[in-house]
């Protein structure tokens, strides 16, 4: 009796301590845990050929293992026993002699330990058996982990590949191609979910961009012609004056006016040419006969040569009807002979530091028609007709881009095409000036030059005096705000004559012209002239006074109205010049 109570306390023990060991057992499982796929952190989708290789992989360790224990068995009682690792961790003491778990050479197995230093992340501990309260910790930092985790998946496509680099990075050296291959893609907009430039500045729209305002909306925009650009106008009107022809015996008269001008200026890349021209006809509607035509024309080249040089070409024509208030007007005709004029002249422009120089030569040849007398008969002017052969060399010196003084110097020759007159003189002359002046380019505030001289032409025949005199030329364009620009120019001009007994004379012309844009659509304009006529060989002088206004209110780009009143007089010490003429002319102008 008392033999048997040992054994019965022994089993309710061991019963406990089974009791014991299962409580313990299921409240582990119980407990959350943290899962093995995230804790060797795997990447990507596995592809079921890498499944069904593990799978095979098992198989045949199964089956070596089973082949193994057949020698086994036979020292089966006297082998150890087998240590018991349960399923949980913390079920039995921590053991720290245990050596490492055998890899299987699984898919899912966890990395091996390694002693490489120079591995970006170091190998995982040795799995240990841990207590209850080290695997509580251990499920509490697993959930933690998968927290985070899940916060990284929502970050933008630059967080994503910075989180894929670094996991790539915690692998292997001798795996890096399995887990590149097992690596995140990007997502497809992710080219578009960059990130913005907050200082970037936002484009406008096209359509709510502004225009640049035109300086002059009203002005002509051209017609593309070739490499040119034309610009015409046409100007259609009436003329009430009371001097149909500005001479002492003109009465007044209703004019028809019309005048045609156009200017054409080229695109070329380098070099450039414009051409200008104009025709003005006047016919009387009633009163003082009136029918004249003039016009002219002139082109310009200008070419850049090397070295520095320039060449400038010019070539033009002219064809004006005598003036009735000339010195070589002829008295009692009804048409004044119509005279011409082919100019044409070469420069060659030359810049050597500031110094500047340019040589001219210039060729002008006038020729005379017939005048009609009021009988039906007509008188030849063949002994006018002449040609003017100059060449002029200018020296400058450029003080500032603004300034340039300069000097010229100026010879030429003038022959008749009938070296004796009707009267028997010889009116071949040869010419001879110098002048000094100063060129001015402050842009479009003032522009241009002006000069001062002298000039002498002395004529062949010794009983004529030389014409000669000073001399004055100017031509400037002041801008003394936007849309107000003044002009003034100045001339000196030399008119031999065949008159018997005189030389010719010398003429100082002067015009100061004022233009100024009240509105877009309504343009003024002013003039003054003052103009000196010097007789040579005879006392003899005449003045000419005017004055003009005019308006010009644009309806359109193309088209217009247009007036201008005109007054000028000619006072002169000789007898039967002088004349006052008064006009005004009201018609429409258009342009392209």
């Amino acid at each position: 009796m008392s033999g048997a109570q040992p054994e019965n306390s022994t089993g309710r023990k061991g019963k406990a301590v089974c009791a014991l060991l299962l409580a313990t057992s299921m409240f582990a499982l119980l407990r959350p845990t943290a899962l093995h796929a995230q804790e060797t952190e795997l990447r990507g989708e596995v592809s079921e050929s890498a499944i069904l290789s593990d799978q095979q992989r098992k198989a045949r360790q199964l089956a070596l293992a089973a082949q193994g224990q057949q020698p086994a068995n036979a020292a089966q009682d006297n082998a150890p026993a087998r240590t018991y690792l349960p399923a949980s961790a913390g079920a039995v003491p921590d053991d720290t002699d245990t050596g490492d778990a055998i890899a299987t050479g699984s898919l899912f197995d966890q990395p091996a330990a390694t002693d490489d230093t120079s591995a970006d992340i170091a190998a995982p501990p040795k799995p240990r058996r841990r207590s209850s309260t080290a695997g509580q910790n251990a499920a509490g930092q697993a959930k933690d982990k998968a927290a985070d985790k899940s916060k990284k998946k929502k970050k933008s496509t630059a967080g994503t590949s910075d989180i894929t680099a670094s996991t790539t990075d915690a692998t292997d050296g001798e795996d890096t191609d399995a887990d590149t291959a097992n690596r995140r893609a990007l997502t497809i907009d992710s080219a578009d979910r960059q990130k913005l430039d907050p200082g970037a500045e936002r484009t406008d729209a096209i359509e709510g961009q502004k225009k640049k305002l035109e300086d002059d909306p009203f002005a002509a925009t051209g017609v593309k012609w070739g490499s040119f650009v034309i610009r015409p106008t046409i100007e259609q009107g009436l003329t009430a004056t009371s001097n149909g022809d500005s001479s002492s015996a003109g009465t007044s008269a209703l004019l028809s006016e019309t005048a045609l001008r156009f200017s054409a200026a080229s695109d070329w890349r380098e070099n450039s040419a414009t051409i200008d021209g104009y025709g003005l006809f006047r016919e009387t509607v009633s009163g003082y006969p009136v029918h004249d035509a003039q016009g002219r024309i002139e082109g310009q080249l200008n070419v850049d040569l090397d070295n520095e040089l320039r060449a400038i070409a010019k070539l033009g024509y002219e064809a004006v009807p005598e003036s009735a208030s000339s010195p070589d007007a002829i008295a009692g005709v009804s048409k004044q002979p119509l005279r011409q004029t082919i100019d044409g002249s070469l420069a060659v422009e030359k810049h050597l530091g500031k110094m500047q120089y340019t040589l001219t030569g210039a060729v002008s040849h006038d020729f005379y028609g017939d005048a009609k007398l009021s009988d039906g008969t007509s008188l030849s002017q063949k002994d006018q007709d002449s040609t003017l052969y100059t060449a002029t060399l200018r020296t400058g010196y450029e003080i500032s881009p603004a300034l340039t003084p300069f000097t010229e110097i100026e010879v030429g020759r003038r022959t008749y095409d009938q070296r004796i007159d009707n009267e028997g003189f010889e009116r071949s002359s040869t010419r001879l000036g110098a002048r000094a002046g100063l060129a001015l380019d402050m842009g479009e505030k003032l522009s241009g030059e002006f000069s001062a001289g002298w000039l002498r032409e002395a004529i062949d025949d010794k009983n004529l005096d030389a014409i000669s005199g000073a001399t004055v030329n100017a031509d400037l364009k002041w801008s003394p705000e936007r849309g107000t620009t003044i002009g003034l120019t100045g001339r000196t001009t030399v008119e031999p004559t065949t008159t018997s007994g005189e030389s010719g004379d010398i003429l100082y012309s002067g015009r100061l012209t004022g233009e100024r844009q009240i509105r877009a659509t309504l343009t003024a304009n002013a003039a003054l002239g003052l103009d000196w006529r010097d007789y040579i060989g005879i006392d003899g002088h005449d003045r000419v006074l005017s004055a003009e206004a005019g308006l010009t209110w644009w309806l359109n780009r193309y088209a217009g109205l247009t007036t201008r009143v005109r007054t000028e007089k000619l006072t002169s010490n000789l007898p039967g010049r002088d004349y006052t003429a008064n006009s005004i002319f009201l018609g429409v102008k258009v342009q392209r």
